[in-house]
Formats: C-alpha cells, structure tokens, sequence
C-alpha cells in the first residue's frame, strides 16, 4: 500500500479522496492556494503545502509546484481528483519520471483519447458508432459551412480540448455557423488554451448516458453500469440517476450493447483506472460515442451508492498495480440513486455565481442521505474557481424512493449568507416531466421558458 498520497485539488473532490485514503490507512498531503488556506481538505489532511495565489493558473493549474510539494512530502502517489490537471497527459509523465506514482490512466492513454476529435476516430476503430461530423478539426468557417452543408442541420460546434459546456454552439443555418464557430474558438481559447474545434451533426432532444468503466494495468476492464445526465443547463450537468430511466423504462436491451460498447474503446486505448464513456441516445435506442473523461467524474457517487464499490479506493489499488478482483459478472445493481450538485448561485438572476461567507450551513441527514461537500459555517466561497460547493445523493430501494428522498433532503438542506441552486432543484424534482422519468438534455431549457417559468418559480 502508498503510505502517503499528494491530492492535487480542492473542494469536496479532495475531501472524499482524503477520506478514501484515511479508511486505508494512507497519509494525505493536501496542497492549496492562498485562497483555500481555510478550506476543509486542508484541515482534514494530514499535510498542506501551500502552492500560490487564488487563481488556478497561479497554483492549482501550476505542474511544478504541485510535483515540489509533492518531493518535498516524499509521498508515493498524486491523485488529481477531477479538472485542473486530471486529464493532463504531461502531468502523468512528468509525475512517473520523478517515480510519483499518477493515480488515473497512463499518459499513452490519455494519448490516444487526447481530445474529442481523435476519441471519434478511436471509437470509429472500435466499431462503435459516432455522429457524423468533420474528420478531424475545422481549419476555417468556409470548411465549417461545408461539413454543415453535407451533413444537414442542425450541427454542433464543438472544443476538441475540456469540458464543463465551454466551447460549444449549436447553429441552425449558416449564420448561426459562422458566428457560433468563432464564438467556441475563441471561448475554448480562453478556457482551455486550446482554439480547436470540431463539428458533428446534433442530435435533438437526446439523452446524454455515460458508462463508468474500471480498469487494471493487466487489461482487465469492466463497466459499472449507466448514470443518466440528461439534465442539464448550458450543457453542465445538474441532477444525475442511475439507472437511467430511459433505459430502464423503455430500453433495457441498450444497458447490454451500450456497456460492452464503452469496454470495447478502454480496451483499443488500453485504459486502466476509473473512467467514462460518454454516449446520446435518441428515443429509439440509437446510440452515438461522444467522449471518454479520463478521470473521476463528480456523479461518480451514484454509482457507488448502486453497486457498493468505492470508485476511489480502486483508482488506488489499480495505480499501485493491483488486478481488480471483480469481474463484469460480479457487478450488481440495487435500488436507484440520484445526485442534485448544489452550486454557489442564483437561479433567480440568470445563475449568476454567488461566493461570500456562508453564515449558516446545515446538512440533511437521514437512512439513504449522503453529502459530498467542503462547505460550512463560517467558510468563505473563493471568487476563482467552480460554483459547486457539494453534492447531495440519495440512494433508494426504486425510483419514486430515491426521489422522495432527495425532496425531502432538499428541504432540509439549510445554507445562508449566499444563493444556492437548492430551490431550483426542489422544482426539477417537482415537475411531472421528471417524476414520470421523461425528459432530455431540452428539460431544463423547456422549464425555464413562458409559462413554465412561472410555475418553476412559483414551486421554487
């Protein structure tokens, strides 16, 4: 076993990992910017080293000074939670030649899945299917219009690097193209340092259902079922369940073909640790790849609460180079979870992001009620980095269980001195759409227009 484990993040993602490795008995190092310097991970680790300034680019985006502090703790391993540098092959190599052990996939891994664009072509190779779109990156908007034009509308415009919505427009003609492929360009430039983009035709009113996968160094790869996260707003996930209720009111056959699809990429990328295929899937069962997140995701807890396997404690056990000891056969699904992400914002001025000081913070409770946060009283929301301050989970024995729950937890989730998103969740568990389980990544979009609205604000 490591005896000591740097985590290269913040908030409730360093929180858990640190967790995850006290049941081990491992030593923590957590490392922070001036701005964290009272955050809950650095209290809860056994070591802080403090890495720069507020702004990520200052200290939680910095590769050298995280692998110093990382010498000067002599730890083992560094496990990089989610964001920041997770999907950063450099970081990987650049950890495994100071003989630091990177707890997520291999560089070469990482590699071969590098950016959306060559993950379509990896998919392609493994026979699985893909939206049609441009081989490759779109040089100019004449090319843009061109793969528009052949594929039909509407198309997306996409960033080849990062995530979290940033980067991508939908267009509807030929106007809305060239104004939306400057738009990502320059918005993925800023966001992730990288301009590229791709197009691919846009699937309307789909569902977006990803695949958790495991995998050792061996060349053993499992799947640990689905997580539906069709809700969504500006394309940044909200609430998440699994099973996805697409696939399990209507479509179970998919759960089956889709799994064996996200395997058969981990295996032509030889992945190993934890992570997630990510398909759409229209109302007919067709289903199209998207990406692979070469990481933890933030949703992975409903997996967890599903199939009673710690996802964090095997990225572990796999980086030191243990075989995984269960096999596709020894998953089981029980019961049904759902995750809500509760965020620093206000739904009620556009989810404009709210930091401050939180006066008051009390967390519900109760049998089937877990909190994954790095919140509480007195704590200060830094203005630098994501809005989310934690994740509430519920888990039941079906369904209409899970949900009750997470209304009832809703309502006793208890946070002032700032704007949270926890009334505007309290609504999406309301609505009649999401109680029956029919809805698509459109929900959130329908919900806050017209009459809607009104209703969205009068349950809020």
């Amino acid at each position: 076993m490591f005896e000591k484990i740097l985590v290269a993040n913040r908030g409730e993602i360093a929180v858990r990992i640190i967790r995850a490795c006290k049941e081990l008995n491992v030593k923590t190092v957590a490392v922070y910017s001036e701005a964290d310097a009272n955050s809950m991970h650095v209290q809860l680790a056994d070591e802080a080293i403090c890495i720069g300034k507020g702004p990520s680019g200052d200290s939680y985006l910095r590769i050298d000074r995280i692998v110093s502090a990382a010498e000067i703790a002599d730890v083992d391993a560094i496990h990089p939670g989610y964001g920041f540098l997770s999907e950063n092959a450099h970081f990987a190599d650049v950890c495994e030649s100071c003989n630091i052990r990177f707890i997520g996939p291999s560089s070469r891994a990482m590699n071969a899945l590098e950016n959306k664009a060559t993950s379509r072509e990896l998919a392609r190779k493994a026979g699985v299917p893909c939206p049609p779109g441009s081989d490759g990156l779109v040089e100019n908007e004449q090319d843009a219009l061109t793969i528009a034009k052949r594929i039909g509308y509407p198309v997306m415009i996409k960033a080849i690097a990062g995530g979290g919505g940033r980067g991508m427009r939908v267009a509807h003609n030929d106007i809305s193209l060239v104004k939306g492929y400057h738009t990502s360009r320059s918005e993925a430039e800023k966001a992730f340092g990288n301009s590229g983009v791709y197009i691919e035709k846009f699937i309307e009113n789909p569902h977006h259902i990803e695949f958790q996968i495991l995998g050792d160094t061996r060349g053993n790869i499992i799947h640990l079922g689905e997580r539906d996260c069709s809700i969504q707003r500006r394309n940044q996930k909200v609430v998440e369940e699994t099973p996805s209720p697409l696939i399990e009111n209507k479509l179970k056959d998919l759960r089956k073909k889709m799994g064996k699809a996200a395997v058969r990429i981990a295996e032509v990328a030889h992945y190993s640790n934890a992570g997630t295929v990510e398909f759409v899937v229209d109302d007919k069962g067709n289903f199209y790849f998207l990406e692979v997140n070469k990481r933890i995701q933030v949703e992975h807890p409903i997996t967890e609460e599903v199939t009673g396997v710690d996802l964090v404690k095997q990225q572990i056990m796999i980086a030191m180079g243990e075989p995984l000891r269960i096999s596709q056969g020894d998953v089981v699904f029980h019961g049904h979870a759902i995750e809500c992400r509760i965020n620093a914002e206000d739904p009620f001025d556009d989810f404009r992001p709210s930091p401050g000081r939180i006066e008051m913070y009390y967390a519900p409770g109760g049998r089937g009620v877990r909190v994954d946060s790095h919140a509480y009283a007195g704590y200060t929301i830094p203005p630098h980095y994501d809005s989310m301050i934690g994740k509430l989970i519920t888990y039941g024995k079906d369904r209409r269980d899970a949900m009750d729950k997470m209304s009832r937890a809703l309502s006793e989730y208890m946070i002032t001195g700032i704007k949270t998103t926890i009334p505007f969740e309290q609504a999406i568990l309301q609505d009649p759409n999401f109680r029956r389980g029919v809805y698509s990544t459109s929900f959130i979009e329908q919900l806050l227009s017209g009459a809607r609205r009104e209703l969205f604000e009068d349950r809020a």
